[in-house]
């Protein structure tokens, strides 16, 4: 392994082992994790009288002075959370209640005890490739694919700063041989359909920072996830041509064990929602055929602009731009022996969104989408039709929106 290298896998090392200890509250003497103490108000309104109260200076102790991120207390402890004053201020904003992005996970979390629910489907239709030049025009591809991936979501709000997720799927797909060249080299697939289990990730959304509506600060949150090898378990054969698709989550390698740090952000200015977020992923070495398989890292961006056109009814428009990025090395410095070594894919979706009801027993809210590539290398060219329905509920009355 390279020197280099070895230090990149030992700072990685490091960053989670500190993240998991921030997480337990290693740095709060009083383990306090941002809670909020006071009732929560429904951002679905947003008026100027309700968050008259919020709208204040920042806070300041007794002598004046100012706390910031190095200064969160009076008594400096470092805590890595917002404060409850934060959160209240950021709960009656500008927020209405509405599906959001489908391709983009929220970088605000699930309020504390609230639960969420997800049924997406994603599509995938490619007659084309990107050669192993980064372009904006395909050529025929040596497989022809249809494709179908439900997935399930079911999210619940730890604290009013933490969320997990668990996203469980089912892949159905069905190939037939185009005319152009191969690029998986000899890992192609021998079986043109199949349906099964697919892979199950399971991840946890930390907000060390939730936005102030009073200024440019935005919320940042940080992606912790792991993606289980479920579609192995189950026998469920990859997709032929060894294509990774962009889509809802993270895109890993298919049937591999990844590990996904992310850093996501988001900021609302009336009538807009803006997010981004980038997210890394090491897959653990695994075996074909028993040879032990090496691929690259993966890189995911997004980034999505949002315009609420009604806020009452949740409808929306948003336009998303998703991109997946195939290294040609690993953070562990191992040889890479699957092909293609490198791969790229950009697409952009245009997406709406309505709420079907929204009300004390909870919201449901649905949205639809189609995602076109429009450059690559190396990986399919297709169009995604996809769409999403939200079921959100709460103990304590109408759900709020993260």
């Amino acid at each position: 392994m390279l020197p280099w290298r070895k230090m990149a896998l030992l700072c990685r090392t490091m960053m989670f082992l500190w993240a998991c200890y921030w997480c337990l509250g290693g740095f709060t003497p009083n383990r306090a994790w941002g809670e909020e103490t006071s009732a929560q108000s429904s951002p679905s309104t947003g008026s100027a009288s309700e968050g008259s109260s919020t709208q204040s200076s920042p806070k300041t102790d007794a002598s004046g002075q100012e706390y910031s991120f190095f200064r969160p207390s009076a008594d400096y402890s470092w805590r890595f959370f917002p404060t409850p004053e934060e959160i209240q201020k950021y709960r009656k904003s500008w927020n209405p209640f509405s599906h959001g992005p489908i391709l983009a996970n929220s970088p605000d979390v699930q309020p504390k005890n609230q639960w969420l629910v997800q049924l997406y489907a994603f599509s995938e239709l490619g007659n084309n490739q990107y050669t192993n030049r980064f372009t904006t025009e395909p050529k025929d591809s040596s497989t022809h694919l249809r494709a179908v991936a439900p997935t399930f979501f079911l999210g619940y709000g730890i604290t009013d700063n933490l969320e997990v997720d668990i996203a469980p799927s089912i892949l159905w797909y069905n190939s037939f041989k185009g005319t152009g060249p191969s690029v998986s080299g000899g890992h192609a697939s021998a079986h043109p359909s199949d349906i099964g289990i697919g892979d199950t990730t399971i991840y946890l959304k930390w907000r060390v920072r939730v936005q102030d509506p009073d200024s440019w600060k935005g919320t940042f949150t940080v992606y912790n996830g792991v993606t289980l090898p479920s579609s192995q378990w189950f026998a469920t054969h990859p997709i032929p041509g060894g294509f990774s698709p962009l889509g809802r989550l993270p895109a890993t390698k298919f049937g591999g064990l990844g590990l996904t740090e992310g850093l996501m952000w988001r900021k609302n200015i009336e009538p807009f929602r803006f997010m981004a977020s980038v997210y890394y992923t090491y897959t653990v070495p695994g075996s074909t055929a028993g040879i032990t398989t090496y691929n690259g890292d993966i890189v995911n961006t997004r980034a999505i602009i949002e315009y609420i056109a009604d806020a009452k009814r949740g409808l929306g428009f948003a336009l998303e731009f998703l991109s997946v990025h195939g290294l040609d090395y690993r953070l562990d410095g191992h040889d890479l022996n699957l092909n293609p070594t490198s791969f790229h894919l950009i697409g952009v979706e245009p997406s709406v969104q309505y709420n079907i009801f929204y009300d004390q027993t909870g919201g449901l809210a649905v949205a639809a989408g189609c995602l076109f590539s429009i450059a690559g290398q190396n990986d399919i060219n297709a169009i995604y039709p996809n769409a999403s329905i939200y079921y959100y509920w709460s103990k304590g009355g109408a759900p709020m929106m993260r």
